[in-house]
């Protein structure tokens, strides 16, 4: 077969696999299966199948905003449906090569020329009809041979010496692969023979393009630092270490898998919240139902939820199980009357058989949800379907909420938490030492244990922090370290409570920055380290949400978890960014003693 042929063959695979996806994102009841909008139709239709390699569906996309896109919306579906496709496991790597789906021939098209196609394919919020004229629109300006499903342009051939062999799919289905951890993957077919399928050659760009590249150099370096070509052996390898299963629908990726009831740190202060939550991951619907668990910020609540539908799916692996902030219900549901995929929504949260929706209370204020939300809480409970809340406050309290949701919140078990004594806090400490492979003495958890009382999350925090201190100083952890990396910490130094606004202005004013610039829409590299450091600090100096400290910045809890994420990340790796933290916490607390 030749490359041209092997080239047909790829995008027409792919093109059944698009249509295939659309078409089952449209008519399935999956709750996990996602609608695929206009907007995602268009990313698919720009990608081009180069070939599979070793479990890994190798991909090719015009621009850099095409192959992020991918990667970070259509991530799970596309591997799914290759699996389901061909029968065993696929992951995916994403190369960019403006020149797909061109010919030599062919002038340029301009810098804007994908947006002005992925605006065609975005809906207007007119309703109905405006996104069926929408829709018309874009179908007029598709290239002729396009809707017949014949490629416009095939991309060049490549010699055959110059890159490794991949399989291409075709009518023989590659053999499936092991599953990794004994989970089973269907096929399709089993008669597909190892050797049945024809080689395919992949470009030297595409391999070399996937290799991945960390980013090593400090935030500061404004120039892009050139890339060595590295052998397709070496792309290979990397592709392999970046293989993930296969999406099963039956299980949700919302779940934290580090979170469960054998890193839960189980005392007289959360004993009935955690018994009963281990009653619902058995007996589903059977135990307490609804379970409302409420307690101050930091105290574990999250983590209870996430060991709730990890053992539940552990015991089932076939129950549909979803854990969502009050945030994401709200924006799925924003979106579905956006997209007029009311019936889509309804159908993903209605047919669970465990949902779980952290921080209830922020649906306050928000009538169209809470609304909604109480037609799937009667479903649910109807269906025999298990419900899981937590709030900061018990129902009783949640005073904005309509009185027909506090009711019900009301009619199963309400279990609260309480913060956790010395001896739990040490335990906490002691089982995050050994998570983290940190090797520290008694008496320096009992001092960090000793001091932060009031937050799961704030104790946590200052053990990184002890732990970062000793890694850049090439230290060992012991009571002088730890007290000389929490000197600016400890609650006693604290005149006056941080807020949010100390915190921001301390943090523009270091990188002589506005604070109206952390707050806009600059991504600039200098401007989001700043904006990310300052929401790090406001999660670990204040007792704020993630939504709350998102609100705060215009930005949603998810940019929240990235930044504090990355930071702590850096904060054992480089040293500019921990002495950023150290000298910006002591201006905060300098600006608080006056």
């Amino acid at each position: 077969m030749t490359s041209s042929d092997s080239n047909q063959a790829s995008q027409k695979t792919w093109k059944s696999v698009v249509k295939e996806l659309i078409n089952g994102s449209e008519q399935s009841d999956d709750l996990h299966i996602e609608p695929i909008g206009p907007q995602q139709r268009a990313y698919l239709n720009l990608a081009r199948l180069i070939g599979l390699l070793d479990g890994v569906a190798v991909l090719a996309v015009p621009s850099a905003k095409a192959k992020e896109y991918l990667e970070g919306n259509l991530y799970g579906v596309i591997c799914m449906a290759l699996s389901n496709k061909f029968g065993r496991e696929y992951s995916l790597a994403v190369t960019v090569n403006p020149t797909i789906g061109k010919r030599r021939d062919e002038p340029e098209e301009s810098e804007d020329a994908e947006q002005q196609m992925l605006d065609i394919a975005t809906p207007t919020s007119g309703g109905r009809g405006s996104r069926g004229a929408t829709t018309k629109t874009a179908a007029r300006k598709t290239p002729r041979n396009s809707r017949r499903g014949k490629t416009a342009a095939k991309p060049a051939p490549t010699p055959a010496a110059a890159a490794p062999q991949a399989t291409t799919p075709s009518v023989s289905e590659p053999p499936p692969a092991q599953p990794p951890s004994g989970k089973s993957v269907p096929r399709k077919s089993a008669a597909a023979a190892p050797d049945a399928s024809p080689q395919l050659e992949l470009d030297d760009r595409d391999m070399l393009t996937i290799t991945a590249t960390g980013w090593t150099t400090s935030h500061t370096d404004q120039a892009d630092n050139p890339v060595t070509p590295q052998p397709a052996t070496t792309a290979r390898a990397t592709l392999r270490s970046r293989e993930k299963p296969a999406h099963n629908p039956a299980q949700d990726d919302s779940l934290n898998p580090r979170y469960t009831f054998d890193t839960y740190v189980v005392s007289d202060s959360n004993k009935l919240p955690t018994s009963a939550a281990i009653a619902v991951a058995e007996k589903p619907a059977r135990a307490y139902n609804p379970l409302f668990v409420w307690g101050d910020s930091g105290l574990g609540k999250t983590h209870l939820m996430h060991a709730i539908g990890n053992y539940a799916q552990q015991l089932d692996p076939n129950l549909r199980i979803k854990y969502v902030s009050s945030e994401q219900f709200t924006n799925d549901y924003i979106n579905s009357v956006r997209d007029d995929r009311q019936e889509s929504f309804k159908r993903r949260y209605r047919n669970l058989d465990i949902l779980m929706v952290d921080d209830i209370q922020f649906l306050q204020g928000k009538e169209g949800t809470q609304e909604e939300f109480f037609h799937t809480f009667n479903a649910l409970q109807q269906g025999g379907k298990q419900i899981v809340l937590s709030s900061d406050r018990p129902p009783k309290q949640l005073t904005t909420l309509e009185d027909r949701l506090r009711t019900r919140f009301q009619s199963g078990l309400i279990a609260d938490i309480y913060p956790p004594d010395l001896e739990t806090r040490i335990a906490i400490l002691m089982k995050k030492a050994e998570a983290e492979q940190i090797v520290a003495s008694r008496d320096v958890l009992e001092l960090i244990a000793s001091q932060f009382s009031s937050s799961i999350r704030e104790l946590e925090g200052a053990f990184i922090r002890v732990s970062a201190w000793a890694s850049l100083n090439n230290q060992q952890i012991n009571l002088k370290t730890a007290e000389q990396a929490l000197e600016d910490l400890m609650p006693e130094h604290s005149v006056l409570e941080v807020t949010t606004d100390t915190i921001m202005a301390m943090t523009a004013e270091f990188f002589g920055f506005t604070i109206a610039q952390l707050s806009g829409t600059s991504k600039s590299r200098p401007i989001t380290h700043a904006r990310q450091i300052a929401m790090y600090l406001c999660r670990e100096l204040t007792e704020l949400s993630l939504p709350k400290v998102g609100e705060r910045f215009g930005r949603d809890h998810t940019t929240v978890m990235h930044s504090e994420r990355k930071i702590r990340k850096e904060l054992a790796e480089k040293r500019d960014t921990y002495d950023e933290i150290q000298k910006i916490t002591t201006m905060i607390k300098n600006y608080g003693r006056g």
